[in-house]
C-alpha cells in the first residue's frame, strides 16, 4: 500500500520493557505534520496507515525479536487488513468507546485462536466496556499520568489476579517504574530508563575505568602494542575480543589466536565503538542490543546519525564516524550516572563531537538535536530542524526510512 501520508507522518516509537528491564517491543504510532494530512483525524484511517507503514518499511524484520504494539479501532479490528499482520510479531491494542457487541467478542476469540495477542488501551476500570473482554486479553494498558497512588491501586488491584499482564503507560522516571512494579505491573512504556540519575563525582568501578582507558587508547590511535598490553591486564575483555573477531568472520581462513592480530583486524574505530557499548552494558553482562533498551537507543542514535550524515555529506567519512560516536556518547550520562562535562574529562573525544553534544553546534549538532526531538515524539521540533537541514535533502520520509534501516542494522548485528 503506497500512500503519501506514510512519508509525510513521523513514525513514533515508545519502548515497552518487562520486569527485567529488557526490551519487549515498541508501540508504533504516526505523528502527523503541522499541516494535517487528509483523513489522519479519522482513527480508522490512522490505524490503517500505521499498519501500512509496518508493511511498507519492512518493520517486522527491522524489529527482530521485539514486538510491535499497534493501536486499532473497531473498524480496523473487523477489517480485512488485519489478516496481513504477522500474529507472532504484533500486539493489537483495542480501543473501546462503548460496550463490545457479540461480533467484537467473536472477533477477539477468532484472533486469539490464530495466536494474535490482544491488549486493551485506555483502561479506566471495570465497566461495561472492559468486563466482557477481560478473559480474552493478554495485556491491559493503564495511563499512569492521570492517576494518583489511590486511583492507580484501585485500577490495577482487581486485575493482578487475572492471567494477563498490566502495562503502565507514561512511565517517565525510575521512581514511577518502581511504584508500578510494587502494584503489580509487569510491562512499562516510556523512556524512563534513559533519564540519567546524575551524581557528580561518582566513582567508576574498576572495570569501567579499564574500559575508559582502552577507549582512549583506541580513540588516540595509540600503538597496537600499548592496546594489546592493556587488554592483557583485562583477561575477560581479551577473551571477548577474540570471540567477537572470530565470530564475525572477516573472510578468515583460520581463527584468530593473537590479541595483536585481533586488534589490527577489527580496526581502531570498530574497537572504539565496541568498547563504548561495553561501557554502557549492565555490570557483569555482555551487551545485548536487542534486549537492552539503553544500548538500543544509543546504537540507534549512532547508526541513524551516521546514515543521515552519509546522506547529507556523502564524501565526509570522518564526519560520519564522528556522528556515530556522538549518538553513542549522548547516552553515556544515563549509563554512567555522570554529567557530560565529567565524562569529557575521562574520555577523549574530538572537539566537533563535544560541541555537538553540549551546544548542538554545526550539522553534527543539528542532526543530534533532530534525533532528540524524534525520540521525544516532538513533531514540531523535528519539522523545525528538518527545515534547517533542508538543503541536505532530509525530510520526514528519509527520517522514517533511516529509523527502519537502523533498526534492521542493529537487530541484525548481534555483537
Amino acid at each position: 500500500m503506497s500512500d503519501s501520508a506514510i512519508y509525510e507522518a513521523l513514525l513514533s516509537r515508545q519502548p515497552v520493557l518487562d520486569l527485567q528491564q529488557e526490551l519487549v517491543g515498541y508501540e508504533l504510532t504516526l505523528l502527523p505534520p503541522v499541516a494535517p494530512i487528509a483523513g489522519m483525524h479519522d482513527s480508522s484511517r490512522a490505524a490503517t496507515l500505521v499498519c501500512a507503514v509496518y508493511a511498507e518499511l519492512g518493520i517486522r524484520s527491522a524489529l527482530g525479536r521485539s514486538k510491535a504494539f499497534l493501536r486499532v479501532d473497531l473498524d480496523f479490528f473487523h477489517g480485512d487488513a488485519i489478516e496481513a499482520l504477522p500474529a507472532d510479531a504484533v500486539v493489537l491494542e483495542l480501543i473501546l468507546d462503548a460496550a463490545p457487541d457479540e461480533r467484537t467478542l467473536e472477533r477477539c476469540r477468532a484472533l486469539r485462536a490464530r495466536h494474535f495477542s490482544l491488549a486493551l488501551g485506555s483502561y479506566s476500570g471495570l465497566d461495561e466496556r472492559s468486563r466482557p473482554v477481560l478473559t480474552l486479553l493478554d495485556v491491559v494498558k493503564i495511563d499512569i499520568r492521570q492517576c494518583d497512588d489511590a486511583t492507580l491501586n484501585g485500577l490495577a488491584g482487581p486485575l493482578t489476579r487475572l492471567p494477563l499482564k498490566l502495562l503502565a503507560q507514561g512511565v517517565d522516571t525510575q521512581e514511577e517504574m518502581e511504584r508500578c512494579k510494587k502494584i503489580g505491573f509487569q510491562l512499562f512504556q516510556g523512556y524512563y530508563f534513559a533519564r540519567p540519575q546524575i551524581v557528580s563525582g561518582r566513582r567508576l568501578s574498576p572495570s569501567q575505568a579499564s574500559l575508559i582507558q582502552l577507549i582512549n587508547l583506541a580513540g588516540r590511535d595509540s600503538d597496537t602494542a600499548r592496546i594489546e598490553d592493556a587488554f592483557k591486564h583485562e583477561p575477560a575483555l581479551a577473551v571477548n575480543l577474540l570471540r567477537i573477531v572470530n565470530s564475525v568472520g572477516y573472510g578468515l581462513t583460520r581463527r584468530i589466536g593473537s590479541l595483536r592480530h585481533a586488534i589490527t583486524l577489527l580496526g581502531r574505530r570498530q574497537l572504539q565503538r565496541w568498547l563504548q557499548l561495553l561501557l554502557m552494558a549492565p555490570p557483569g553482562k555482555t551487551p545485548d542490543v536487542s534486549r537492552s533498551p539503553l544500548l538500543q537507543v544509543a546504537v540507534l542514535r549512532g547508526r541513524m546519525m551516521e546514515m543521515l550524515i552519509e546522506y547529507s555529506r556523502p564524501r565526509d567519512h570522518i564526519l560520519a564516524d564522528q556522528a556515530f560516536i556522538t549518538g553513542i556518547m549522548s547516552m553515556m550520562p544515563a549509563a554512567l550516572g555522570l554529567p557530560m562535562n565529567e565524562i569529557f574529562e575521562q574520555i577523549s573525544l574530538e572537539p566537533e563531537v563535544m560541541e555537538a553534544l553540549t551546544a548542538h553546534a554545526g550539522d553534527l549538532g543539528k542532526t543530534f538535536a533532530l534525533l532528540e526531538c524524534f525520540d521525544a515524539d516532538d513533531s514540531p521540533g523535528c519539522d523545525l530542524l528538518l527545515a534547517q537541514l533542508h538543503a541536505s535533502g532530509l525530510d520526514r520520509g528519509k527520517l522514517n526510512a533511516c529509523l527502519t534501516e537502523s533498526l534492521r542494522w542493529v537487530n541484525g548485528s548481534s555483537e
